[in-house]
């Protein structure tokens, strides 16, 4: 699931094409204009057609004879590969489908990380620690954005994960990341977020102390918390909007 390179004209055609699909734009089903496509775009039909081969090898798009290139089912989807998270998510809103999403991804992390955390309290090196270490720091510099407030809880879950020396375990960092992204962005860029610091702290101790329980417990209340997190701030900004938009002139 190595991440697609968005790079030159070939790469903001797939980017372009895949977030049309993921919204909703390009329905399930339809049959690509791929003519209107490549006017649309200003590309030419060889680089449409490289671009289509993307995304088919995610299992968004097929072509057959006499019906030509189409959008298959969702069910078909590749979803855990990263360039669909990422592009289900890179939207500048949050969705309906993005909400389902996150549940799902919440889900998936309830069951892999908790059992994750058991092997790297189990496995840990010094230079583990140390990748802990500085990503915990990090989660504690004040005055720190969003944007920064994110890549240091990346770059925990990420240490944590590594911890295992599981090389399929590693791996998971590619289907947690993009859903935990933006699952932080939604949190750290609202006053009404609680503080992560202390829940993460937990977990590291447990892993420093080789305690795969107490690690595994740590884990499981640190999700909970991001649950909770996530649920307050979108009812209070739900309800914020609610109020701002009552304010207005009917």
């Amino acid at each position: 699931m190595t991440p697609y390179a968005r790079r030159g004209v070939h790469g903001q055609t797939v980017e372009v094409l895949a977030r049309r699909i993921l919204g909703g734009e390009i329905p399930e089903g339809s049959t690509l204009d791929l003519v209107a496509l490549q006017s649309e775009l200003d590309v030419s039909l060889t680089a449409l057609r490289e671009s289509l081969k993307v995304l088919a090898a995610k299992g968004m798009v097929d072509a057959r004879q006499r019906r030509g290139t189409f959008v298959r089912p969702r069910a078909e989807w590749n979803l855990l590969d990263a360039d669909v998270l990422r592009w289900q998510f890179e939207g500048g809103r949050t969705t309906e489908a993005d909400q389902f999403l996150l549940r799902n991804l919440a889900e998936v992390r309830a069951i892999i990380e908790p059992a994750a955390v058991r092997l790297a309290a189990e496995r840990r090196t010094d230079a583990d620690l140390a990748a802990l270490d500085g990503a915990l720091a990090a989660m504690e510099e004040e005055d720190s954005d969003a944007a920064h407030a994110v890549d240091a809880d990346l770059a925990f879950h990420r240490a944590l994960l590594a911890a295992t020396h599981n090389e399929l375990l590693e791996r998971m960092e590619m289907v947690i990341e993009s859903g935990l992204a933006h699952r932080d962005r939604i949190v750290h860029s609202s006053p009404h977020s609680g503080d992560p610091v202390p829940a993460h702290r937990a977990v590291l101790d447990a892993v420093r102390d080789r305690d795969p329980r107490a690690a595994e417990a740590a884990m499981r209340a640190l999700l909970d918390q991001a649950g909770r997190d996530l649920d307050r701030v979108g009812t209070t900004d739900d309800e914020t909007q609610d109020k701002t938009e009552g304010a207005r002139p009917q």
